[in-house]
């Protein structure tokens, strides 16, 4: 079995290939000699989440400011802070949605910033292409091969790096982590057990035994050390972990994949790249201001982003939190009370090392002449600069002339929202 292929296979062995949370006087001692052992040292880590069918950034991060606002969205509309059921304060133009008070700290402690009217330079309303062209990084073009996120683990790769360098929360591998880089995809920790089962049986040392009969001294010593890590971790109780400093997640898909990221962190198994996913932000009919189905979830992102920083106090020094969706939703609200698909949309960063309690980018406004087409926010920031500012400053790639093909990325455009 080539090794690539039995790191990314999604839907076979490994999309439930995880690790088991340890009892908590136990894990922490383990996790720190594993990563003295195994020599990855300190590693810094970025945690990214796609909220898939397009969130609307207008409600989610309000241009209170803007009079032109009010005038677009009379039903759905988020109220200026002060008022009931108003926006959380974040400049005194703009504030985030009130279900997303969870975040309100962060913002105050500069841990998190938001980039506003941020996209892809193409012009698609089509789901399926937009994201395609967010996790290729290559917007308008279809036949990239492999996805930014991968080749950003290719440009830093080295010899010792751990196959856990890169894992999704998901059924799937996402298209931002195609490529040679090893990925692994996987939807429960947990689940090791039950998958690992059908090999134990025959093969000594569980999936050490898969490892090398599969992949031979491929992944020499690290790849070794690594599953006796895996080893260890899941003969553990997971029942038995609880998040530090009062963290609570929700119960949510998002939450328990943040849940188990921050396990992931916190076993020091050479984690760089962690992707997670939320759907349902694709609110044609009924989307709500205040309330409703908007603010469900983005309660839920919220809660489970604060839970995960929370759980994870000092160790955010080394890990970034990146929210991204395939574009935004139009300025002025449908007849059904909902939003339809637009362009310009605002991302959240969060971590100790973001310059935060900023709001980044240049606002245009919400005028007829200053709007997209004259229905959606403009987009003023490339995504791409976006991503090779974290892929540069925090992951520590070198160029990115490979990230990004066709696009000669500048560093004069980059926002310094990272130091």
């Amino acid at each position: 079995m080539d090794r690539r292929l039995f790191l990314r296979s999604g839907g076979v062995g490994l999309a439930s290939f995880g690790l088991m949370a340890a009892a908590p006087d136990i894990f922490h001692q383990f996790a720190n000699a594993q990563t003295a052992a195994k020599g990855f040292g300190t590693k810094k880590i970025l945690v990214t989440i796609f909220q898939r069918g397009a969130v609307d950034g207008l409600n989610m991060v309000v241009p209170y400011g803007d009079s032109e606002y009010y005038k677009l969205r009379r039903s759905i509309a988020i109220e200026a802070p002060g008022k009931p059921e108003g926006a959380v304060n974040l400049d005194g133009y703009f504030g985030l949605h009130p279900a997303m008070q969870p975040l309100q700290a962060f913002w105050a402690s500069k841990q998190l910033a938001v980039m506003h009217s941020a996209g892809s330079p193409d012009h698609t309303r089509s789901h399926f292409d937009a994201q395609d062209y967010m996790e290729s990084g290559t917007p308008g073009v279809k036949s990239t091969r492999d996805g930014w996120l991968n080749r950003t683990l290719q440009s830093t790769a080295g010899k010792g790096d751990s196959p856990f360098r890169a894992v999704a929360m998901t059924q799937q591998l996402p298209r931002s982590l195609y490529g040679k880089a090893p990925s692994i995809a996987m939807t429960n920790l947990s689940d090791f057990t039950i998958k690992a089962g059908l090999y134990t049986t025959d093969l000594k040392g569980g999936f050490e035994g898969i490892y090398e009969q599969n992949v031979k001294d491929s992944l020499g010593e690290t790849g070794k050390e690594t599953f006796e890590a895996v080893n260890y971790l899941k003969k553990a109780n997971p029942a038995q972990y609880k998040p530090e400093n009062g963290a609570v997640y929700p119960q949510s898909q998002l939450g328990r994949s943040l849940m188990q990221i921050a396990q992931l962190v916190k076993a020091g198994v050479g984690l760089e790249v962690a992707f997670a996913e939320a759907g349902g932000w694709d609110t044609h009919v009924n989307q709500g201001g205040a309330r409703g189905q908007l603010a469900n979830l983005l309660r839920d992102l919220s809660s489970s982003i604060a839970a995960f920083a929370t759980d994870l106090g000092k160790r955010m020094d080394d890990v970034l939190l990146l929210t991204m969706s395939e574009f935004g939703r139009t300025a002025r609200e449908n007849g059904t009370r909902g939003t339809d698909h637009g362009h310009g949309n605002a991302m959240l960063v969060l971590g100790n090392a973001v310059k935060g309690g900023k709001v980044y980018g240049d606002w245009k406004g919400l005028k007829p002449d200053q709007l997209n087409e004259g229905r959606d926010l403009a987009v003023t920031t490339d995504f791409r600069d976006v991503f090779a500012e974290v892929a540069v400053k925090h992951l520590g790639s070198k160029e990115t002339s490979s990230l990004f093909p066709r696009y000669e990325t500048d560093r004069k455009r980059f926002r310094g929202f990272l130091g």
